[in-house]
């Protein structure tokens, strides 16, 4: 049975709040999402699914309100000289509005992973032993720009069973809210706890210090997704776990062996379908065996399509408008239409590179030879590694997962995309019949 639990709060845009006043009000945020997830961990798959698909309906039905809302939060980001990248981020048209409820349809269709039988056996003494699959309780999702966030970050919560606190940026104040109240209109339907997805009620950024200090017991995990000074502070102030979503400092090589054609359609792809994501290939790197003819049209079709390209000496041979690389490039997470070459001995040079620069989150290989093949995918330590596809594929979406969170770049618990699964724990169960331990 749904607990009577406070229904939201209404979020302001503004706030004159003091300090204790904001702490006080995200400890009473997060002593709701406490009791929120309590209820969920024994919600049924069918009232999840249900509320997702509400969800999904009321996204589609309020589709003119969402762009509305979204007109205004593109407004003052253009009154404030934000980024074309940023902005593109930012940016809500039908197309991303239907991706955004097809994401939350997706989510629905997936299998519910609590209770999911990770493992069991028995052993001599006869206890039978399974570990089992539990939500993680409460999570807070702290976002910049992109309002399709919230959407995924509530819903995948509450698929594996948690409750969420969203705290999106003051750049999508009104779209995040649009997108929020079609969150909420479909926890009505399932008859489930508005507070079940919070928004964050404030813009005051001493609301995200709050969040770091765990609400008193009440958060037991933080997303950060943004900018590398987020992510940097959420890593170091946190007193709760992290699955850190770290820049996206991308790499695609070219070897030797890689068939010409498909690593032109690959790169221009990888580069310039959306600038701005994270899995956008920021760093090219080519075998400097017969380097030029094969970057000719490649950089030729990259400048041609408006991307700056910087390379370094070998590279600026080829094309009159290539910009000298500077050494910083190569630690820099353009999201713009700007790309950085260069040359390297082959696949042991490209993975040493990787090994300096990477943010370890995308790498990719274009070749045809087994072996290089192999030694890339094996030596390079990041959460994706990709064999002659676009880096833009690294995604949740596009693997299969409905939608995610992020892309964490970290080594414990959850890496790569944070799907349904990444949001779990597990319990063991023991069954036995009578036994006591000598």
């Amino acid at each position: 049975m749904t607990q009577d639990i406070p229904q939201a709060p209404q979020v302001a845009a503004h706030s004159q709040t003091s300090e204790d006043d904001i702490a006080a009000l995200m400890l009473d945020v997060g002593r709701k999402a406490r009791a929120a997830a309590n209820t969920l961990a024994i919600t049924t798959t069918q009232k999840k699914n249900d509320a997702l698909l509400a969800a999904a309906t009321a996204i589609h039905d309020q589709a003119d309100i969402i762009l509305a809302a979204n007109t205004k939060d593109l407004e003052t980001a253009a009154s404030n000289n934000m980024s074309d990248a940023l902005k593109d981020r930012l940016m809500l048209d039908h197309d991303r509005i239907n991706a955004m409820a097809t994401g939350l349809e997706a989510i629905a269709a997936l299998a519910d992973p609590v209770g999911e039988l990770i493992a069991e056996w028995r052993r001599p003494n006869g206890l039978e032993i399974s570990r089992v699959r539990t939500p993680l309780g409460v999570i807070g999702i702290i976002y910049e720009s992109r309002p399709n966030v919230t959407a995924d970050a509530g819903a995948l919560c509450l698929k594996a069973g948690n409750a969420s606190i969203l705290r999106g940026g003051s750049d999508s104040f009104h779209s995040s809210n649009a997108i929020h109240q079609c969150l909420l209109a479909g926890l009505q339907h399932a008859a489930l706890p508005s507070v079940a997805i919070q928004m964050v009620p404030t813009i005051d950024r001493a609301a995200v210090g709050a969040m770091l200090t765990g609400l008193e017991g009440n958060m037991d995990v933080i997303v950060p997704r943004g900018g590398k000074s987020l992510v940097s502070r959420v890593q170091q102030d946190a007193r709760v776990p992290v699955f850190a979503h770290l820049e996206g400092l991308v790499h695609t090589y070219i070897d030797v062996s890689a068939d010409p054609d498909m690593a032109l359609a690959i790169v221009l792809n990888a580069k310039m379908r959306r600038t701005g994501v994270c899995g956008a290939t920021e760093t090219l790197l080519i075998d400097r065996n017969g380097a030029k003819e094969r970057l000719l049209p490649i950089v030729t079709a990259l400048l041609d399509a408006g991307c700056e390209v910087r390379g370094d000496e070998t590279v600026g041979l080829i094309d009159q408008r290539i910009i000298p690389v500077k050494l910083n490039d190569w630690s820099t997470e353009y999201l713009d239409a700007i790309i950085s070459i260069k040359c390297v001995d082959g696949v042991a040079g490209a993975i040493a590179h990787i090994e300096r620069y990477s943010s370890h989150h995308t790498e990719c290989i274009i070749a045809e030879n087994p072996v290089a093949v192999a030694t890339f995918l094996n030596e390079v330590d990041s959460a994706i590694v990709m064999h002659n596809a676009s880096t833009q594929f690294a995604d949740g979406g596009e693997f299969g997962m409905g939608a995610e969170i992020g892309i964490a770049t970290g080594r414990m618990h959850a890496r790569g995309p944070i799907g349904v699964e990444q949001l779990t724990s597990f319990k063991y169960v023991v069954h036995g019949s009578g036994q006591v331990r000598p």
